[in-house]
């Protein structure tokens, strides 16, 4: 599960890889149980936009997805990513196994190492959290508003 920054254009950005079989726009991260949008927005919840994904394995692996993840946002900024500002706009991967968090931590090691950014990567590497589902009308947005431009 990843967040990084609206989760409009995550999503459609990792719709578009090979072996990604499904997208969901959510939130996680929170305290408040079934937040809403605009509860979200207040920044009050503690959640952050985030997608949920399944993948094939075989086809891509959780690395390559990462190497993904860090090319489509800054994630050196702390609770912003273009002009979306807050919390729940952080810089977030969701791991669901030691594995998953080993090697995401691997990554960001990497990437930081790398000085490919000015600063610090910031983004936070976390146990995955109770995943609340978007309201609908944010499911797959940039496939039912094509002229809506994504930031990512």
């Amino acid at each position: 599960m990843f967040a990084a920054g609206c989760f409009w254009g995550v999503q459609a950005s990792l719709d578009e890889l090979e072996g990604v079989v499904r997208t969901t726009v959510g939130y996680s991260g929170g305290g408040t149980k079934d937040p809403t949008y605009r509860e979200v927005c207040t920044g009050r919840t503690g959640h952050a936009e985030v997608v949920l994904v399944e993948f094939t394995p075989g086809v891509i692996s959780f690395e390559e997805l990462l190497d993904h993840f860090w090319s489509i946002h800054d994630p050196t900024t702390v609770n912003r990513q273009g002009p979306d500002v807050g919390s729940q706009y952080r810089s977030s991967v969701f791991f669901f196994s030691p594995e998953q968090e080993r090697i995401a931590r691997k990554c960001k090691d990497e990437l930081d190492a790398s000085e490919e950014h000015y600063k610090p990567v910031v983004t936070e590497i976390t146990p995955s959290s109770t995943f609340y589902p978007a309201e609908k009308y944010h499911q797959r947005y940039f496939e039912k508003n094509p002229d809506n431009i994504s930031c990512h």
